[in-house]
């Protein structure tokens, strides 16, 4: 497949509905459509390129457009993570990504809004009426260029201190169409490797790494110049295939609405994690605590 892209549905698009290797569910949920894709085996990683594991897509409302938070699409969110989430345990929430680059600022965004509860006792939460709060941690590993550190380093010494039962990372896509940005969130069983949408791959971060189960979620920021000059010449009806060259500097597209689609893409991740986490408290009590 001759595009960038971090989202397995539009990997998927690309093949005929009966791939080997590869199921498909679709359906309709409180107005957001969900397609849920899993990739068997090896010969379904060799034809869609991603690994194994489930890849869960919300399309919802543009986060560009639409600032509504408590309209059933939060739950949504928090019903599919409960899905690949352990019941019991410390959850550790990691938000990768440069904060002072707006469109790559999705994960440390997020993670600051995560109701961190593991630090809490018994004795205070009770005082609050908050009690049966689920064990969570968050932090923000910061980028390589300005940690040295390798991010995988970072969570693996943190997860090896308070030992999760499981880890969720959130960190910023790429897509392979315009319409895309800001409009999806994917989630994954599969980990994340840290900068591939933007060709900067970094150690990956899953299970195999970590030990632990490795949920990742995410929201297309970015297109790649070449991958949208493909989509263009394609919807045209045209079959002229572009490759990068090696003197050609790759240039990333991402919409004029950014600062709005961080802000509000990020405070719907954290609600959906929040919620997902946090059963015992009502959204509206999330919000509030979230600010």
């Amino acid at each position: 497949m001759n595009f960038r892209t971090d989202m397995a549905d539009e990997r998927n698009e690309k093949l005929s509905p009966d791939t080997d290797g590869i199921e498909c569910e679709f359906i309709n949920k409180a107005g957001v459509r969900i397609s849920r894709i899993t990739v068997l085996d090896e010969q379904g990683e060799q034809v869609i390129g991603k690994p194994a594991g489930k890849y869960i897509t919300l399309d919802v409302k543009p986060f560009g457009e639409n600032a509504e938070i408590l309209d059933g699409r939060v739950q949504v969110l928090a019903d599919e993570l409960k899905r690949l989430i352990p019941d019991k345990g410390t959850v550790l929430v990691a938000g990768l990504g440069n904060e002072q680059i707006t469109p790559d600022a999705l994960g440390p965004r997020t993670a600051s809004m995560l109701l961190a509860t593991r630090h809490l006792k018994s004795e205070t939460v009770k005082s609050f009426g908050m009690e049966n709060l689920r064990s969570t941690a968050a932090i923000i590993p910061g980028v390589m260029g300005r940690t040295g550190i390798e991010t995988v380093e970072i969570i693996e010494g943190i997860a090896s201190k308070i030992k999760p039962s499981a880890i969720i990372v959130i960190d910023a896509l790429a897509s392979c169409r315009t319409e895309r940005l800001g409009t999806t969130v994917q989630i994954s069983d599969t980990g994340v490797s840290p900068g591939s949408g933007v060709g900067n791959f970094r150690s990956k971060i899953d299970r195999t790494t970590l030990g632990v189960p490795v949920i990742a979620i995410g929201v297309p920021t970015v297109v790649d110049s070449v991958t949208l000059a493909q989509d263009i010449i394609e919807k045209n009806g045209l079959s002229v295939q572009l490759k990068e060259t090696d003197n050609q500097k790759m240039m990333m597209v991402t919409p004029r609405e950014i600062d709005l689609v961080i802000e509000r893409a990020s405070k719907f991740i954290a609600m959906g994690i929040n919620c997902a986490l946090q059963e015992n408290l009502q959204p509206e009590e999330i919000l509030s605590v979230m600010g």
